[in-house]
């Protein structure tokens, strides 16, 4: 019988490492052509959205392939679908419904991110933002041996709110901040997962050696970091190059001298490009969302309940 999971079912901290370590084995299939990945693609309901399907999986010993849907349409409920078959004999795995899954995904990405660019002793977190995002973020961040977290949004309940549950969750001690740059302030890892569409922290504002993850806008139309930071950056990767060159407006990097200095995370991980020289190298993460991740980790999870 297929599994149909659901929100109240991905619960657990352990899931997130299931994630990642997911995430690392699909990331080294990439950097082998064993990935499949294609940029997204849109199909519009004129004037009420988009239905987005990702679709995706790994080639080898396991095969698997899938799909994600979501939808972008006026609302205040949001959900997903996402569909795992064994490529092998056609089973179908299983199906994953709601919004859950989706964070899960985009955390541990950029948990891999910060296990593979940010200073091996890092400990001090600053975050931006207080949403769904920023709390899987943080959970992927637990990769290191982390003291500290301090986190900014703009809105001084959520803020508190989000230091309270983070601080049990993650038994490390986690401040609300009064300004986005005191936040940053001494943090050995910045994350920025806000829905800001004008940067909210500078090169200023960060230490030398920081590594920054960036999961809010960035397009031409909009983005949370100020473009300085990719000046300062020693390394800047992403997961998808291939889908920074297919939004509608320009990615954020385009025209700024640095876009052709952006490697694929997936590349670093297998050793093909280097990472991290130095501990005062800054590296910049800029998640964009690698189709097939999905299918992977859905996989994982659906294995492992």
């Amino acid at each position: 019988m297929t599994k149909i999971l659901k929100d109240e079912d991905l619960v657990g901290s352990a899931l997130m490492l299931v994630a990642i370590d997911a995430l690392e084995t699909a990331f080294l299939a990439r950097a082998g052509n064993r990935l499949i990945s294609p940029p997204r693609h849109h199909v519009s309901f004129p004037d009420r959205g988009d239905l987005v399907f990702t679709v995706g999986g790994i080639l080898g010993e396991k095969p698997l392939a899938g799909f994600r849907v979501y939808e972008t349409f006026d609302g205040a409920e949001h959900s997903q679908i996402v569909a795992v078959w064994s490529a092998d004999d056609a089973k179908l795995k299983g199906i994953i419904l709601g919004e859950r899954l989706g964070n899960l995904r985009t955390g541990a990405i950029g948990g891999l991110a910060i296990r593979h660019l940010s200073a091996p002793d890092a400990s001090i977190v600053g975050i931006l933002g207080s949403g769904a995002q920023a709390r899987t973020q943080l959970a992927a961040a637990a990769v290191r041996k982390l003291d500290r977290a301090r986190v900014y949004s703009r809105d001084e309940k959520n803020r508190a709110a989000f230091a309270d549950e983070m601080r049990h969750a993650l038994g490390i001690e986690v401040e609300p901040a009064g300004s986005a740059s005191e936040a940053v302030d001494d943090a050995d890892i910045v994350i920025c997962a806000t829905a800001s569409r004008t940067p909210v922290i500078h090169a200023r504002d960060l230490k030398p050696g920081v590594h920054v993850n960036t999961v809010g806008p960035k397009t031409h139309e909009g983005y949370e970091l100020g473009l300085d930071i990719a000046d300062a950056a020693a390394v800047i990767a992403t997961d998808s190059p291939e889908q920074t060159r297919a939004y509608a407006s320009p990615y954020f990097l385009a025209g700024s001298g640095n876009e052709h200095r952006i490697a694929d995370l997936a590349d670093i991980i297998a050793g093909k490009v280097a990472g991290r020289g130095s501990p005062g190298d800054t590296t910049l993460f800029c998640s964009v969302g690698l189709a097939g991740t999905e299918v992977v980790v859905a996989s994982a999870i659906l294995d492992m309940l």
